[in-house]
């Protein structure tokens, strides 16, 4: 096999995915598209320094990815949710929104997410949870390459060394010292959005009725007593199913809303619709919600995201 016949256009789309979820894990952003592109760009300019005979494709291309990444990442500021910003608000007053750099971005699993066997399908799904890359954020950027790279994607050590461009032994040390760095701050268990779960069905056609129906009682039942809402770009965030049910209810600016589901970050979410003058439902918010023990944990509206509709399959009207 030629080095020429070895790096095409085709031979990298076929990698995109997997390298959009890595580098998405990487930025918590949708700058992640950004860095894939600009992957691409250069391994077909340096095509000739790929040796197919020295290690896969995929190894080269995520080393060009890490290094694309780290150049985003310098003096770049974390990223965040709103509950690690500062204690959970008093009351419905949202404040003055962040700049968009602040918060972690949602994705569509289809981005982020390559097909997998069905049990690795879990892992994958909770490795894009919105919670756990607000963790991964907190990492130093090498250190958090080296835990993707090997408790994620599955590269061995040997392949993660040539890959982040240091020794095995280096790789180990990183990898030690992540996984202690996420140890201090642990995250609560979340149940992966499974479409053949009747009983999660369930639960998302009942919040979906009680959303729209504004059944402060029925929502009440559905939220955990410790749930949370928040609404990038706000760092305002609630905590308990009371005060949340009441929030929501407290205004009719959601009176006509609708919810379309879409598949996010591994787990359940909604296209938020909202009628403009005329009464057309137009696309308003993104919205992902965490699910433990068939309740809802937590709940990520994300205003402002109209825009994005489309990536997620959903239409600019209702």
């Amino acid at each position: 096999m030629t080095l020429a016949t070895t790096v095409t256009v085709e031979a990298l789309e076929s990698h995109r995915v997997r390298l959009t979820g890595y580098c998405y894990r990487m930025l918590g952003s949708t700058e992640c598209e950004d860095a894939v592109q600009e992957t691409f760009l250069r391994a077909l300019r340096h095509a000739d320094r790929f040796d197919p005979d020295r290690g896969a494709l995929s190894t080269w291309l995520h080393r060009i990815a890490t290094n694309v990444c780290l150049d985003l990442l310098r003096g770049a500021r974390r990223r965040a949710l709103a509950v690690d910003l500062g204690p959970a608000a008093e009351s419905g007053d949202l404040g003055a929104p962040l700049p968009p750099e602040t918060f972690v971005e949602p994705m569509p699993d289809a981005r982020v997410l390559a097909p997998a066997d069905p049990s690795e399908q879990v892992a994958a799904r909770e490795s894009v949870r919105l919670a756990f890359l607000a963790a991964l954020q907190t990492l130093p950027a090498r250190q958090r390459a080296v835990l993707v790279l090997r408790e994620v994607l599955a590269f061995s050590a040997r392949e993660t060394a040539e890959i982040v461009q240091a020794s095995p032994a280096a790789v180990n040390s990183a990898l030690q010292r992540a996984r202690a760095a996420l140890a201090n701050r642990p995250l609560a268990p979340a149940d992966v959005r499974e479409e053949s779960d009747p009983d999660q069905r369930e639960l998302l056609d009942r919040y979906v009725a009680a959303f729209q129906g504004h059944d402060v009682a029925e929502l009440v039942r559905l939220l955990r007593t410790d749930a949370t809402s928040s609404m990038p770009p706000f760092a305002w965030w609630l905590s308990g199913a009371e005060r949340i049910a009441a929030v929501m209810t407290a205004s009719d600016a959601c009176a006509d809303d609708r919810l379309v589901p879409i598949a996010i970050n591994g787990t359940a979410g909604f296209g938020q619709y909202r009628p403009d003058e005329s009464g057309v439902l137009r696309p308003f918010a993104l919205l992902a919600l965490e699910l433990r023990e068939h309740q809802v944990a937590h709940i990520l509206t994300f205003l402002g995201s109209g825009s994005r509709f489309a990536e997620f399959g959903l239409a600019d009207r209702l």
